[in-house]
């Protein structure tokens, strides 16, 4: 069980974002209390849990008190909602669909002996309040980080974290995760998955090992993106601080995370932006057609398993696993496809007897499907994945001077976020913060566009009357 120390560093973050908001810009303050909070906060079940609510942890309270501190200076910031109806119409449906989840399962559920509650009012109020909370740093990066200035300031912050969590990763390599423990008191995960290749991967205060290299692996893309587009002075420092990330990435032990990077060194190093973000459009759909088709049971599972077998047996026993809960769980949730169980882990499969839990959600689609239906899910992901069509689309008004570089890297890392969470629950509040600054981004684009074509149409008809004379 956590400490005392975990529930006073939880019970002192508002402190700390208040002073973050009243010392820097709103952009800046913003940006290093959500990712500070997030690296160094406690995870559940360091919690406060109050009646009628959500439990508040490191994931929404920090983005809770940003939102509450705004407020309260009433700074004008336009509207919380994305411009577009499409934006506004997922939004709404992620955040109130819940209501008809607790609609739909008003009745107890039983597995031999062990019931489940039936869901209620309370249940609905929560639900819809945890959904608000859960995409309130979307909609605050929308208003406050939408410009190139505030992306390269995003890039900066997550190549700083990253040297400041790699002597605690280089820690826990060494003598194993256990700073958690030391500072907080209890072990967050399962010891026996920080085991890999003959050592330890570290954890630090994430909920995983694969949560910091994920992590860890965006700093890296974001050194090399600012290292390509640094023009001065440090520029072979930031090629440096590049590689020496990518070393600690490779301590981390974390596959995933490596062919990642591999794929995305050299796209944001080599491509021009827009290409950038047609690369991470379509991986951004092929991430969304896996559950699609996997609920339309089109996915060669035997095939994969087939080559996975003759890559490397152990992970093919892995995927094995994997499909297999998939298919059960996505078997319970075709008894509710539209609205999905809703809490209470409803949509798991319990042994009848003891109660224990007998299906694994690795993937948090399988999660968000189980949970809210097939609705939920397209609203979550539909929102995640919204920043990337937009930014396509409103780049082709625009001449190439006129785009950021760096809303190519943060694409590709959404889409790649995205992507990630076909297997893993990576959902973190700093994806939530990418898919926000990137819509508020595409926002501006499309507002400048009618001024950019006019410019652009004078001055084509200026050169003529040049070329007349």
């Amino acid at each position: 069980m956590p400490n005392q120390i975990a529930f006073l560093a939880l019970a002192a973050s508002p402190i700390f974002v208040a002073v973050m908001l009243s010392r820097l810009s709103v952009e800046r303050a913003f940006i290093w209390s959500m990712m500070l909070c997030y690296l160094f906060l406690p995870e559940p079940p360091a919690v406060f849990d109050f009646p009628m609510m959500p439990p508040l942890d490191k994931h929404n309270l920090p983005a809770l008190m940003v939102f509450a501190i705004l407020l309260g200076r009433r700074e004008p910031s336009g509207s919380l909602l994305p411009d577009s109806v499409l934006g506004k119409t997922l939004v709404l449906t992620f955040v109130f669909s819940p209501i008809m989840t607790v609609i739909n399962n008003g009745q107890p559920v039983f597995f031999g002996l062990v019931g489940l509650p039936a869901l209620g009012l309370k249940d609905a109020a929560a639900l819809v309040l945890e959904q608000f909370l859960q995409v309130l740093p979307f909609l605050l990066a929308r208003q406050h980080l939408a410009t190139g200035g505030a992306q390269k300031e995003l890039l900066w912050a997550l190549m700083i974290g990253g040297l400041v969590y790699t002597p605690l990763m280089l820690i826990e390599t060494r003598l194993s995760p256990q700073l958690n423990n030391w500072v907080y008191g209890y072990f967050q995960h399962y010891f026996a998955q920080t085991i890999r290749f003959g050592g330890y991967r570290p954890i630090v205060f994430l909920y995983h090992g694969i949560w910091v290299a994920f992590f860890l692996m965006t700093s890296v893309v974001s050194a090399f993106a600012l290292w390509r587009w640094h023009k001065g002075d440090g520029r072979w420092k930031l090629l440096g601080v590049a590689l020496y990330l990518t070393l600690i990435l490779v301590l981390a032990k974390s596959l995933g995370s490596l062919i990642f990077v591999v794929l995305l060194v050299p796209l944001v190093v080599l491509l021009a932006p827009r290409t950038q973000v047609r690369i991470a459009v379509l991986i951004g759909a092929m991430t969304l057609a896996y559950p699609l088709l996997k609920g339309a049971d089109l996915v060669p599972q035997e095939q994969m398993l087939e080559q996975a077998t003759k890559i490397d047996p152990d992970r093919a026993g892995s995927l094995r696993f994997r499909f297999h809960n998939e298919d059960q769980l996505l078997e319970r949730a075709y008894i509710k496809p539209i609205f999905g169980w809703g809490s209470w882990g409803r949509n798991h499969i319990l042994d009848p007897y003891s109660g224990a839990i007998l299906t694994v959600t690795d993937g948090f689609w399988i999660i968000s499907i189980g949970t809210y239906g097939w609705i939920g899910f397209l609203a979550q992901f539909g929102t995640l994945l919204l920043p990337l069509a937009l930014i396509w689309r409103a780049m082709g008004s625009h001449r190439n001077d006129a785009i950021s570089p760096f809303v190519g890297p943060l694409s590709l890392m959404l889409a790649i976020n995205v992507s990630d969470m076909i297997p893993n629950a990576t959902l973190t509040p700093l994806t939530w913060l990418l898919a926000g600054a990137l819509t508020g981004y595409a926002e501006k684009l499309r507002q400048a566009a009618p001024t950019q074509r006019r410019g652009h149409a004078n001055h084509t008809a200026e050169t003529r009357r040049r070329t007349v004379m």
